[in-house]
């Protein structure tokens, strides 16, 4: 990975788990620049050994890498401060939802090279999945830089069309949230069973855990292959999955996925 400044306007917990993910990875603590308002977040970053700064202005002057990690809500009043540099030989990337790639070159009129990016949350723990979209100005150096920065907290892949992004966020971004309602679901119903609350939580994220590992280690066996070799005709496991049917689980999940898709696009011409 080529060592470029980079900097991170916002300083959260995507920003701080990359930036862990970079130092991990032997990037130089004193090529990362982070701002923001709070001090907290500043002083916890520092303790990294990066540098810290409350003036955006400044660190996009220093650097070769601007990565945009602030909330949607937030993104205008943040790109305000250094609208007017002059970006053109800078990479700018946003891992902010919602954002596009023509709203970004509105609020950063000399922006070029753009890479969009919808990471979740496991990056937190290194073992994220993040879709990533560069725009036409981008070189093979610049879609190289974006992709080795996400691959430090996880797994890419790239995207044609930008509007891919949505359906990135409905298939990764916010399906996190997704496995832990069902996860809630599962730990309540174990202990309405009988079970304690700590052996219920062991049991079912153990259980999702195991059943991810199989997925992954089994890339060449289709997903419903690995729900067929657990379930056996007239078995326990048929009987639950009888009831998913019954209640067109399928259904539902298709249509949630759809409602973080619509959102997304609502979102988009919000901010």
């Amino acid at each position: 990975m080529q060592q470029k400044l980079i900097a991170f306007i916002g300083a959260g917990n995507m920003t701080r788990a990359i930036i862990l993910g970079l130092l991990r990875s032997g990037y130089p603590a004193q090529k990362i620049i982070a701002t923001n308002p709070s001090n907290g977040k500043l002083a916890a970053l520092a303790e990294l050994g990066v540098q810290t700064s409350h003036n955006n202005r400044f660190a996009v002057e220093q650097a070769d890498v601007v990565v945009l990690a602030v909330k949607p809500q937030l993104m205008a009043t943040a790109c305000a401060d250094f609208a007017g540099q002059d970006l053109n030989q800078k990479l700018l990337i946003s891992i902010a939802a919602g954002i596009s790639v023509k709203r970004l070159n509105a609020l950063l009129p000399s922006a070029t090279a753009i890479v969009r990016v919808m990471p979740n949350t496991p990056s937190l723990l290194s073992v994220g999945m993040a879709g990533l979209f560069a725009n036409a100005k981008c070189g093979a150096d610049d879609r190289a830089f974006a992709a080795d920065l996400m691959c430090a907290v996880g797994k890419i892949c790239w995207l044609q069309q930008e509007s891919e992004i949505n359906s990135v966020i409905a298939a990764s971004g916010s399906s996190p949230a997704y496995f832990f309602l069902f996860l809630e679901a599962m730990q309540r119903q174990a202990v309405e069973m009988g079970l304690d609350v700590a052996t219920a939580r062991q049991l079912v994220q153990q259980a999702m855990l195991g059943a991810a590992q199989m997925a992954i280690e089994n890339p060449q066996l289709e997903l419903a292959t690995l729900r067929e070799q657990v379930t056996s005709k007239g078995g326990t496991t048929a009987a639950a999955l009888l009831v998913f049917e019954q209640h067109q689980l399928k259904q539902i999940v298709a249509e949630a996925m759809q409602a973080a898709v619509a959102r997304a696009e609502e979102m988009e011409s919000l901010f």
